[in-house]
């Protein structure tokens, strides 16, 4: 009997069913588990010793790490739509990015969008409604721009501070130009051009009397406006679409607080 034990241990050894890579990972080997307690035991006594050594603030500070610091690694399912739409959104501008520099397969066509852009610019639009309303000699022409003024105003003042808060990059490093400065339209998200168009044309359609043509063609205006701002490489299409947003709940509030003929008459004396 004592020698058959020795026999049958250097049996089972040899046995290629009894080796340990065909053990199940459930059930790891006896020598692994001891390992693996004791090296638990000596990192357990390492910690503890380490704990003991650091002052009582590190360690509160250490046990109350804020949220930001972990890791989320199952993110929401909010979290995966908005990325896969931000990075749709990124690429189909870059795309539509047809004359972003003279390089771009539309190249040649920069100046003349550019030139587009400049009709959907503020600068020329307040320049222009104050020469108006100086050779104005009606009161209701006098009271459209002034309220047109004030609209031109607030688009300038809302689009300004909504850009400081999102501090949106466009799709292409493009330099803004100096009126862009002067209009501190110089971030992407919302697009200024296209919140002026949009409120300006929809000003137009409420308050002044314009054949059918002539209505389509304002339309089509402020859409080429916006898009124009997207082929230059300024703006994503989100930009551009929150842009026409912004512009007509700016009109809508500029018919809230719409300056009456008496209202427009004092702030004209004064000026």
């Amino acid at each position: 009997m004592p020698a058959s034990q020795p026999r049958s241990r250097a049996r089972d050894r040899n046995n290629v069913l009894n080796r340990a890579e065909f053990l199940s990972l459930n059930q790891p080997l006896k020598g692994n588990q001891e390992s693996r307690s004791s090296g638990r035991k000596q990192s357990g006594q390492a910690g503890a010793a380490g704990a003991q050594n650091t002052n009582p603030k590190e360690r509160r500070q250490s046990q109350q790490l804020p949220e930001e610091d972990c890791m989320q690694l199952n993110p929401s399912f909010k979290g995966i739509a908005f990325n896969s739409l931000l990075a749709i959104d990124i690429c189909m501008s870059k795309r539509l990015g047809v004359c972003a520099n003279r390089a771009s397969s539309w190249g040649g066509a920069r100046s003349m969008i550019n030139l587009l852009g400049i009709t959907g610019h503020g600068i020329p639009w307040i320049a222009g409604t104050l020469i108006c309303l100086v050779k104005s000699s009606t009161l209701a022409g006098q009271e459209v721009l002034m309220n047109l003024l004030l609209a031109l105003l607030l688009d300038i003042m809302i689009v300004a501070g909504l850009q400081k808060l999102a501090k949106r990059k466009g799709p292409y490093d493009i330099t803004p130009g100096l009126l862009d400065y002067l209009t501190m339209d110089t971030y992407a998200f919302p697009a200024g051009h296209a919140s002026r168009v949009a409120m300006l044309s929809k000003f137009f359609l409420n308050h002044l009397v314009l054949a059918i043509p002539l209505r389509i063609l304002l339309v089509l205006w402020a859409f080429c406006v916006g898009f124009s701002r997207v082929m230059i490489g300024r703006h994503h299409i989100t930009d551009v679409l929150s842009g026409f947003v912004f512009g007509y709940l700016q009109f809508r509030l500029v018919e809230l607080i719409w300056m009456s003929s008496n209202t427009c008459q004092m702030l004209i004396s004064i000026w």
